[in-house]
Order: structure tokens, then sequence, then C-alpha cells
């Protein structure tokens, strides 16, 4: 019994002499850990706050688009891009007031915006139709090479028919029908036989002397 209790002794004092020697460390990593859980519900509280913020913010810009008025659309998409760039609604303000843009004939800041949207968004299909406009403000300009390299970028396979579209049109402008031919019939393949977009792009095969 004494073996034991003399074993015992031992391996109580062999304990604290560890503590003794790791408890700063020890305590450190608790604390970090700690932190860390306290930190990821702050961030979740901030990211909550931070969307619904926005969404308001946001609502205030679909205001501002229905009152057609373009320079108060602007400040309102920037707003909403400056203070909330992380969140879903800045890149729909952004794509919306890039709209409005085209529309109005400011071609130069709707760039800027769409290319905002490619550098912000995390969603493949909000950047995917960023390119697709950019690229198709590229060829109004006659800037065939860079609308080309917009349509080069990866996008889900959804968008396979409308950038096999887009090429097919800047490279038909840029007098390379052959290459057009097969753009348009890659868009043509993509597209579900019963969409009516199916048309347009025959149209197009048609002035190229491409049947289907």
């Amino acid at each position: 019994m004494a073996a034991l209790d003399l074993q015992e002794q031992e391996q109580l004092d062999a304990l604290k002499a560890w503590w003794k020697d790791n408890a700063n460390t020890l305590i450190g990593v608790l604390l970090v850990v700690a932190l860390a859980a306290a930190g990821w519900r702050g961030w979740q509280y901030y990211q909550k706050t931070q969307a619904a913020e926005a969404a308001t913010l946001y609502a205030g810009f679909v205001k501002q688009v229905e009152s057609g008025d373009g320079k108060r659309v602007n400040d309102a998409a920037a707003e909403v891009m400056e203070r909330y760039p992380r969140t879903a609604y800045a890149p729909r303000a952004a794509l919306v007031a890039a709209q409005v843009n085209e529309q109005s004939g400011d071609a130069a800041r709707a760039s800027t915006q769409l290319q905002w949207v490619q550098e912000h968004t995390g969603e493949s299909g909000l950047k995917s139709v960023a390119t697709l406009r950019l690229a198709a403000i590229l060829l109004d300009e006659k800037k065939y090479d860079e609308a080309l390299k917009q349509l080069e970028a990866k996008h889900p396979a959804a968008f396979d028919a409308l950038y096999a579209d887009l090429r097919g049109d800047v490279l038909n402008a840029a007098g390379k029908r052959d290459e057009a031919r097969s753009a348009y019939t890659l868009a043509y393949d993509k597209t579900p036989e019963s969409s009516q977009y199916r048309n347009l792009i025959q149209m197009k095969m048609d002035a190229l002397g491409v049947k289907k």
C-alpha cells in the first residue's frame, strides 16, 4: 500500500512539475480557442447585421431605379457597393446600375460596374452575366480581341450557349466567318430544342450559310 502511495505521489509530483512548465502554454491555447469561438459567434452576428442593413439600403436603391434618375441610381448603387461589398446585394446593385447606364449610353460607367462585379462576387452566375454584358459592350466598341478574351472565362455549363452565341457575334463582326459558324453551331447545339432562342441562332447561321 505504501508503495502504491509512493507511486501515486510520484505521479502527482510529475503532474505538478508538468503543469508548472506548461500551464502558460495550455492556458494560452485554451484562451485562443475561446476567443476563436467568441469571434465566430461575433462574426455571425456581424454578418447578419450587415445583411439586414444592406437589405434596407438595397430596397432604397430599388426605389431609385424605379425613379428613372440615372444619377440617383448610380449614387445609390455606389453606396451599397462601398458600404456592403461582401454582401449579396452589392453585385446585384452593380449589375442593375450597369444596365441603366448601358441603356442611357454610358458604356464606360457600365463597364466599370461590371468589372466590379467580376472582382467582388463569389456567385458564378452573377459573374458570368457580368462577363457576357461586358463582352457585349466591348463588341459594340469594336474591341474584338478584348471581347473574345472575356468570353474565355470559365462559366457554368448553363451559360455555354450564351457564351458561344456571343462569341459567334464577335467573330462575325471581326470578319472571321468560319470561326463564327462554328461558334453559332455550338450555341445552337447547346440550346434546348424547346427554346425560342434557337430560332435567333438559326437566323445567324442561315446568314452565314450554315444549315441544321
